[in-house]
């Protein structure tokens, strides 16, 4: 089980890179409308979540993981940055996701699991990343 989480955590970290580029050019766009924003600290951590609008006028939500980190070669403080770019066609299905694992953490029980289209992908085993692009 934790293998399984391992890997889709990092099946998720891939995506995020690929996704990333192309959003990057969406991000240094300066047609690109930010809407609203709000901040959360949170420990050595401060999340970031910004709604923001594409050319076609569509929101989106960009959450970023801010990290203070020191560079010991440099000497100098640097800020580790994660984002997640959240559509809102997505906006349900990663609430309900979010609030069962948080549901798990409070209770220690699973709520009851809705069916979730994986395309032929088993989420509980070990992934093949080969085969994962074989599936586009």
């Amino acid at each position: 089980m934790i293998s399984g989480i391992f890997l889709l955590l990092q099946l998720s970290q891939v995506v995020m890179l690929l996704n990333c580029k192309k959003m990057e050019e969406l991000e240094n766009d300066n047609t690109r409308e930010e809407i609203y924003s709000r901040a959360v600290r949170a420990g050595k951590r401060t999340y970031f979540f910004d709604v923001k609008s594409t050319k076609s006028n569509e929101q989106y939500l960009t959450i970023t993981e801010s990290k203070r980190r020191f560079n010991n070669e440099l000497g100098k403080f640097f800020y580790e940055k994660h984002k997640l770019f959240l559509y809102q066609e997505d906006f349900k299905k990663f609430y309900n996701g979010l609030d069962a694992v948080i549901h798990f953490i409070e209770i220690g029980s699973a709520p009851p699991e809705e069916e979730e289209d994986f395309g032929g992908i088993d989420h509980n085993s070990d992934l093949d990343f080969d085969a994962l692009a074989d599936n586009k």
